[in-house]
């Protein structure tokens, strides 16, 4: 029979805000990077993560052991990736990015989205090695932004929350382009080689219809691990796998909701105070379970069951390892051209460029606005588009590390500020915009 199981992550969702946990880590992690127990908070991070086997450690690269930070930026956010992935397939198969007319809008306004704020990073902070921080502004947090959009509850035309999803998903394909290409070094073409044969291999057992969730897991792992090897970054291995995922159910669903009002149809109705089905009707209920484990394609199976672990255990702790901006030296040790360089782009770059781009398509008559909304509620959710928080923490990780760390704390205040203003002025621009009736 069919079981409700309780997590935590599944509370979480239906209780809180994800965008709140997000910035609540955040603002936590600069608390205490700041504090007493700051020196515990670095050191938290540099535990070593040994999976070994002999001689062979799994969560290692090139010789060099994990850290916990690692571990979480090339290891955790890899299956943060993965689930971007299954988003952008779903939405290219049977979602907004599904067609030409559906995803012109999108697509257009994330174009503008993601090269205003890198025209502007670069006016600001155009000398190396500041610029290798160019592509920090130019993502857009799902998770965040739509987290503040709900905060308006119903009076949010549902197509407008669909643009802000589908441009969205645009932008992360963008971010995850710039990291595979712009952020990897040394080379290994065996690794790289080895890894491409897996996809292919992955590719091929979707077109036999293998469906098997744990065959594509497994295989996946060991695409990971010689993208980690390569010198590509591991987490473009997660999107990739999640590519070759099966995304149709293995049953004819029309046939399935057939069979399904069959067996309805044939239950009695009971008397108010029975409990206890006959055992005819309990097999059918059985079947029916079982049809229906089989209606959920692999895809939409894997993507429901990572939502709450993505959005409320692996962005956060992300968030923690990753926000602590430490406000101690010199003033440009945090407050820097790169701070404002990321402020900037995340603010005015992104909302100029989604704005902008979205009226120049509706001058040519390439795109119209959302269902429900106007100019006005659309440079609202332009400006929202400036949460750029996630994706723009990893590449600036990336872009500066532990080579420029005075860099990399700029670039982190600059994120925070950034994306903090983007998500109030945002809310206050479509809170005064919007009907105050649903």
């Amino acid at each position: 029979m069919l079981k409700q199981k309780f997590s935590i992550c599944s509370f979480l969702s239906k209780h809180i805000n994800g965008g709140v946990i997000l910035i609540v880590s955040a603002l936590l992690a600069i608390l205490v990077a700041n504090s007493l127990w700051s020196d515990y908070y670095f050191r938290l991070f540099e535990i070593p993560i040994n999976v070994q086997i002999g001689d062979f450690n799994f969560f290692s690269s090139h010789g060099n052991t994990f850290n916990l930070t690692a571990f979480i930026n090339d290891g955790l956010m890899a299956i943060f990736f993965f689930y971007v992935g299954l988003e952008v397939k779903r939405e290219t198969i049977a979602g907004n990015l599904s067609t030409p007319s559906k995803a012109a809008l999108p697509v257009i306004a994330a174009i503008g989205g993601m090269i205003f704020p890198i025209i502007i990073y670069l006016l600001i902070a155009n000398t190396s090695p500041e610029s290798q921080g160019a592509p920090i502004p130019m993502a857009t947090d799902i998770a965040f932004s739509l987290g503040v959009l709900s905060l308006l509850g119903d009076r949010i035309p549902p197509a407008l929350k669909i643009f802000l999803t589908a441009f969205a998903v645009v932008d992360d394909i963008g971010g995850i382009l710039v990291i595979a290409l712009g952020y990897s070094t040394n080379l290994q073409p065996v690794y790289l080689l080895i890894a491409a044969v897996l996809l292919l291999f992955l590719l091929f057992a979707n077109r036999l219809k293998v469906y098997a969730i744990w065959f594509y897991v497994l295989i996946g792992l060991i695409v990971w691990y010689m993208f980690l090897q390569s010198g590509i970054h591991s987490t473009i291995a997660g999107f990739l796998v999640a590519l070759t995922i099966p995304a149709r159910p293995r049953v004819n669903l029309s046939q399935y909701i057939k069979n399904i009002k069959e067996c309805i149809n044939d239950f009695q109705p009971y008397p108010p105070n029975t409990s206890i089905l006959n055992d005819n009707e309990a097999t059918k209920l059985d079947n029916i379970q079982k049809l229906s484990c089989l209606a959920i394609s692999p895809l939409q199976h894997i993507e429901n069951r990572l939502e709450a672990m993505v959005n409320y255990f692996i962005m956060p702790l992300f968030a923690f390892a990753n926000a602590g901006i430490v406000f101690s030296g010199s003033l440009n040790n945090f407050f820097g051209i790169v701070t404002f360089a990321v402020a900037f782009g995340l603010i005015i770059g992104k909302f100029t460029g989604i704005l902008s781009f979205i009226c120049f398509g509706v001058k040519l008559k390439i795109v119209s606005l959302p269902e429900g909304s106007n100019w006005k509620s659309l440079a609202g959710v332009a400006m929202l588009g400036g949460i750029g928080f996630t994706v723009s923490l990893f590449i600036a990780n990336l872009a500066f590390g532990n080579t420029y760390p005075e860099l990399l704390n700029q670039a982190k205040l600059g994120i925070v500020s950034g994306t903090v203003c983007s998500a109030i002025i945002g809310y206050i621009m479509l809170n005064r915009f919007l009907p105050k009736n649903k």
